[in-house]
């Protein structure tokens, strides 16, 4: 385990709560899942929203896909307010935007405090502005809680009791514990899973208050119960027999509608994730039999697998002579940045350009954005 976590000592705090936002790009129900069953992690906290104008982009995937790997999701909002009315119309923005992204009743939207406006203000304006955020948030039946650094906890705001998520690096020696008197500490900013790309914030929870205003999603574990329903999954899938052979083909598609890319050549095969309609996808083989024609995508850490029929097809092709839209690589640009820029994940991005988001660019490079 500890070679998953860089730089860090794994044994030094439980992985309890993930937080993810959209520098974490798309996240699949396949990554929740193995952050839950490989390193125990129970419950994620979602961004949502940014002061009264920025909405998360992955706010909803991120929701849906953390509730269908069985995890406890909640909220929280990047707060800029400097004011009561700010404090409070930043809350009315954050409440309808998780509304809107699915966030479910019950689930704790906390006030990330940290912004340069906060910490200009004195404590005590920070804790009228923090009151009124957390008081209007629950009018949208959410439960309410403040996100800060260690040291603004002490300095900046007055948080009580068993309430507050607090932030504190580096992690501490063995056998101690930090912010035990709180909800829940941050203890990294940089722990890495084994199939997710990048770094993430991950805190170990002191109380339920981040797991008990939800019904948690995972299924009990009767092995009996689970073989029956892998039975009849498996019994009533739809794949290529196994003398089936699989052909060449290095073809680009868009999609016309939402497509499940699931991990192997059967629609009992788990979901990596659920392409919307208009991704592009690059194969390299393609099989037809029994009404399904199956093509495989080429992925960073292995493959992915696209199941469609004649009568519901929903791969297109893209016409050899389609314009595309470009842009040239610049000093200082990434994967991540220019995929921001053009709406897109690093992932499709890399992809319709063949390469991967591990590929070096370099600047004067032209991508295909469009």
């Amino acid at each position: 385990m500890a070679a998953l976590f860089l730089g860090l000592n794994a044994s030094a705090a439980r992985m309890d709560m993930v937080d993810v936002s959209n520098n974490n790009g798309y996240m699949s129900t396949a990554e929740y899942v193995s952050m839950r069953n490989e390193f125990g992690v129970k419950a994620l906290t979602v961004k949502i929203s940014e002061g009264t104008t920025f909405k998360d982009g992955y706010a909803a995937s991120n929701i849906a896909n953390g509730q269908a790997a069985g995890l406890y999701v909640n909220g929280y909002h990047f707060a800029h307010y400097k004011t009561k009315a700010q404090a409070i119309a930043e809350a009315d923005y954050a409440g309808q935007t998780a509304k809107a992204a699915g966030l479910p009743v019950g689930a704790v939207l906390a006030t990330d405090v940290e912004a340069e406006e906060p910490g200009n203000l004195s404590q005590a304006t920070n804790d009228r502005n923090n009151a009124a955020f957390m008081k209007e948030i629950q009018k949208f039946g959410y439960r309410a809680d403040i996100y800060t650094s260690g040291s603004w906890a002490n300095n900046k705001m007055t948080i009580k009791g068993k309430t507050g998520w607090v932030a504190g690096y580096p992690f501490v020696p063995a056998g101690k514990q930090w912010y035990t008197n709180n909800n829940a500490w941050q203890w990294s900013g940089s722990a890495h899973f084994r199939i997710s790309y990048g770094g993430f914030d991950i805190s170990q929870l002191y109380t339920d208050y981040y797991t008990a205003g939800q019904k948690s999603t995972v299924k009990p574990t009767d092995k009996d119960a689970v073989k029956d329903n892998n039975k009849e999954a498996n019994k009533n899938a739809s794949k290529p027999s196994t003398t089936a052979k699989w052909v060449k083909e290095s073809k680009t598609y868009t999609l016309k509608t939402a497509v499940k890319l699931r991990t192997g050549a059967s629609t009992a095969s788990s979901v990596i994730a659920i392409l919307p309609a208009g991704t592009t996808v690059k194969t390299d083989q393609a099989i037809i039999q029994n009404g399904y024609r199956w093509v495989r995508q080429p992925r960073f850490n292995g493959y992915g697998y696209l199941a469609t029929g004649p009568v519901s097809n929903t791969l297109e092709y893209v016409k050899g002579g389609a314009a595309h839209t470009y842009y040239t690589v610049k000093s200082g640009d990434s994967w991540w940045t220019i995929a921001q820029r053009n709406g897109l994940s690093m992932t499709t991005l890399a992809s319709q350009n063949g390469k991967t988001i591990y590929t070096t660019i370099y600047p004067g490079q032209r991508l295909v954005v469009r």
